[in-house]
């Protein structure tokens, strides 16, 4: 039984990810700004009222935890807002990249010390972050925070190598939930969940700060 921490863990993507963890026997400790009847009726430990763009909620978290440690920190907590070019919205922007992407790093700099040897950290991305898969435009502040995101992803998969920390940068398609406005096209998060856990069943310290889809396939930077 391994012990994952899942941060943005009431809903979507987050929630889907703590049921099959559960499910499958693991220890989870979900996180979130509030907790869900859907998040409560999972038998897990809940750590409600964890900001992750807030240095102190973050620090109240590692001291909760005191000392316990996590093989495996899914770094799941994001936001989507739309900027178009004709209506750039640049406190938007900054929003986007502030939880988007410097929280995340901010977050897992925190927690290391709870980190050991052979541990993992995945981060929840999307494939807006490649700049090379950018064929439709717009979505500036999104686009812009996960490229971000995708970069923190690799340097600590760099910085993290000598201590046998693995790092996977994952996006989990384009999955029907509340941030995607359930959109048709979607796909249903259990199966973006169950794509999402093999790839970290999978993250080894060879496969490092590889950018995946759910789906198993590379994707470009």
């Amino acid at each position: 039984m391994s012990t994952y921490l899942i941060t943005g863990a009431n809903r979507g993507i987050g929630l889907e990810l703590v049921s099959q963890l559960k499910a499958r026997g693991d220890d989870v400790i979900a996180t979130c700004r509030s907790s869900s009847s859907e998040l409560d009726s999972i038998s897990v430990r809940v750590e409600d009222g964890i900001d992750i763009t807030s240095g102190d909620s973050v620090i109240k978290l590692r001291e909760k935890l005191n000392g316990k440690k996590i093989d495996v920190l899914i770094q799941n907590a994001g936001i989507a807002e739309f900027n178009s070019l004709s209506n750039l919205d640049p406190v938007s922007i900054m929003h986007q990249f502030e939880v988007n992407a410097l929280s995340p790093l901010c977050f897992v700099k925190t927690l290391l010390n709870n980190l050991r040897s052979s541990s993992k950290i995945a981060l929840i991305t999307s494939r807006m972050g490649s700049i090379e898969d950018n064929t439709s435009g717009g979505s500036y502040g999104y686009r812009m925070s996960k490229v971000a995101l995708c970069m923190a992803g690799k340097s600590l998969s760099v910085d993290l190598k000598s201590k046998n920390i693995p790092v996977a940068i994952l996006h989990p398609g384009l999955v029907s939930t509340r941030m995607t406005g359930f959109t048709s096209s979607g796909i249903e998060p259990q199966e973006s969940v169950q794509g999402l856990i093999q790839r970290i069943d999978e993250l080894t310290i060879e496969t490092t700060g590889t950018f995946w889809h759910a789906n198993g396939e590379i994707l470009p930077w």
